[in-house]
């Protein structure tokens, strides 16, 4: 097999305002949408993004009412001091404010309005040897 792209898809329970932080917030574009259901994506190496309703059909039963929680949706990437500084300035609340690891992980999270915990990340020279 070979893998053409990767999707996380996330059980939330308003679509839209998932739909909506994602495309002004977070740079995504609409590829598809329904009733409970948009599909999207970004132009870079992002994980492209679907988003169902809980108690979508769609889902085997066992899985229809499940919240996307426990999990962190993570962007690696460089220049995220001025990401962070764009989505303060855009009125996002930072949920976890800008900190640096001992093993270099510079890092800092935001949350989506159905709580979907997104974390910018950012790898730098670490502070304690390996």
């Amino acid at each position: 097999m070979r893998i053409t792209a990767s999707t996380v898809s996330l059980t939330v329970d308003d679509v839209s305002a998932s739909q909506r932080f994602f495309t002004r917030h977070l740079g995504y574009t609409e590829q598809a949408a329904a009733e409970g259901f948009a599909s999207l994506t970004r132009e870079d190496a992002a994980v492209d993004v679907v988003l169902l309703a809980r108690g979508i059909e769609v889902l085997p039963a066992d899985q229809r009412n499940q919240h996307a929680s426990g999990m962190i949706l993570a962007f690696t990437g460089t220049g995220i001091d001025m990401e962070e500084k764009r989505l303060r300035t855009e009125g996002v609340e930072i949920t976890m404010p800008m900190r640096e690891e001992p093993w270099g992980e510079r890092l800092f999270q935001i949350k989506d309005p159905n709580g979907v915990v997104v974390q910018f990340v950012e790898w730098v020279a670490p502070s304690i040897p390996a």
